[in-house]
């Protein structure tokens, strides 16, 4: 097999996609290493983007028979199940290959001692940006800092180093209470990921210049040195398109892009959530009246409410492909917006539809690959984040890089007026104040990516950087 690189994600789909393409992007600039993708016992669950990645060769772990944790699984727990397979797969590579690294992600962290009890050099694929690493990395230095959870701090404001001021409630959702299991999966995995041989992020310099030189001045880490950051994105989505958390997958063209085709260039704003995100019976309700008295035209995928009526803005899987999306409509909003809008149920190819001329807007979830497919796109958002690392994706967008909009939210449940959904839509698509400014900006920063990416470029270099590190052994 020769000089072998192995990576390892953990089993979201999203995170599957973009090691793909970081495997994708080492074989074609770096063809003298062989590239292994190791999948979670788990992936076998749930259809995973791999049949387009004959260059790279794919292995699944077998189903685990350690006990499972009690309570939710979260993708730590599975990571964690997976660890004696594991083992077992490494060692079997590393005697048969040149093994120079194995590449994780934050949530397959239970892999970082296995590997290093190998002797095997860990690097950390970051599937996210530089503003929500430096949140994980300042993480250890917060939780040194006080006794107290972030669910109890609430509005309290917390300084990260090269961000603007977040608040603890706006804390990735799995951090907010210490006593959490997950709370204790993120603190190891942030601690290991400032030990480990470096940190690969899906971003660019030009995109997140600040808060990047910030990490690497080493001042989300004061007490420990930083690791070396290889900024070698953003990686998009390239040969299966979709949202990013999944949606079946079809040589069909969608619907949708063919009524696109008839709209008006940069006309029309979609709007779009993930595969997780899903909003209450009343929030369908009041987008559906803000985007009719905004007059602008829409593409709009919609999820049916989480089966418990009373939920609010959340995540969920259950898809509800059987539920007619028409009754949690306002009466006659279908037949009055016809001309100018079309509601999609559940799924969209997203990529395609960013890169379509006629879209000139997109309120997003704020999660990452949404993020910088419409940053490759050139299309400006509105942001209304929902769960994860999203809120802080969001401070980065609005205050940072003026690349999005911000929308005012209830405190209690994150309820959106139709009055403001309606005014943040007509601003970003035809307003002249900060929908232009908005507009502009993201055009700009799309050249900027584009450079970056391209030959010679700062993604480009970086990526070398990191693999003359793999050639060194």
């Amino acid at each position: 097999m020769g000089e072998t690189i192995i990576l390892y994600p953990s089993p979201l789909r999203g995170h599957i996609v973009s090691m793909l393409e970081l495997g994708r992007l080492i074989l074609k600039r770096h063809p003298r290493f062989s590239v292994i993708v190791i999948l979670s016992s788990a992936s076998a669950a749930a259809p995973t983007p791999v049949a387009n990645s004959s260059s790279i060769t794919v292995l699944h772990l077998p189903p685990s028979t350690a006990a499972p944790a009690e309570g939710n699984q979260t993708p730590f727990d599975l990571a964690h199940r997976d660890t004696s397979n594991l083992r077992l797969t490494l060692a079997a590579i590393a005697a048969a290959a040149d093994l120079r690294a194995l590449i994780i992600d934050v949530f397959s962290d239970a892999a970082f001692p296995v590997a290093a009890a190998l002797g095997i050099p860990t690097y950390y694929y970051f599937t996210s940006g530089a503003a929500a690493l430096a949140v994980l990395l300042h993480f250890p230095t917060l939780h040194g800092s006080t006794t107290k959870s972030f669910k109890d701090l609430g509005d309290e404001t917390l300084n990260i180093p090269g961000l603007p001021p977040i608040k603890a409630s706006d804390m990735p959702g799995g951090m907010h209470d210490r006593s959490w299991r997950m709370y204790g999966y993120f603190l190891d995995a942030c601690r290991n990921m400032i030990s480990s041989s470096g940190i690969i992020v899906n971003t660019c310099e030009s995109l997140e210049s600040r808060i990047i030189m910030v990490i690497k001045e080493g001042l989300c880490v004061p007490d420990r040195p930083t690791p070396p950051i290889f900024s070698v994105g953003p990686l998009v989505e390239s040969k299966v398109d979709g949202d990013e958390g999944g949606g079946d997958t079809t040589e069909r063209r969608h619907e949708c892009l063919s009524w696109l085709d008839s709209q008006p260039s940069r006309s029309v704003v979609f709007l779009c959530f993930g595969s997780e995100g899903r909003f209450s019976a009343a929030q369908l309700k009041e987008m559906a009246s803000g985007l009719e008295r905004s007059g602008v035209r829409f593409l709009w995928v919609v999820r049916p409410p989480p089966q418990d009526a009373s939920a609010k803005s959340t995540s969920g899987s259950n898809d509800g492909h059987n539920t007619s999306i028409e009754k949690f409509m306002p009466e006659g909003f279908l037949e009055r917006t016809r001309e100018r809008g079309m509601v999609v149920k559940s799924w969209a190819p997203q990529t395609q539809v960013l890169s379509h001329g006629s879209v000139g807007g997109f309120v997003t979830h704020c999660g990452w690959n949404s993020i910088i497919e419409a940053v490759h796109a050139g299309v400006p958002m509105v942001a209304w984040p929902l769960y994860a690392e999203q809120k802080v994706n969001r401070a980065f967008l609005v205050e940072d890089a003026a690349l999005a909009l911000p929308l005012s939210m209830s405190n209690e449940d994150g309820f959106v007026s139709a009055d403001e959904l309606a005014k943040r839509v007509t601003e970003l698509m035809v307003g002249a104040g900060e929908g232009k400014v908005v507009r502009e900006r993201v055009l700009a920063t799309r050249d900027g990516v584009v450079e970056a990416l391209s030959d010679g470029g700062s993604s480009q270099v970086s990526l070398a950087a990191v693999a003359a590190l793999w050639k060194r052994g």
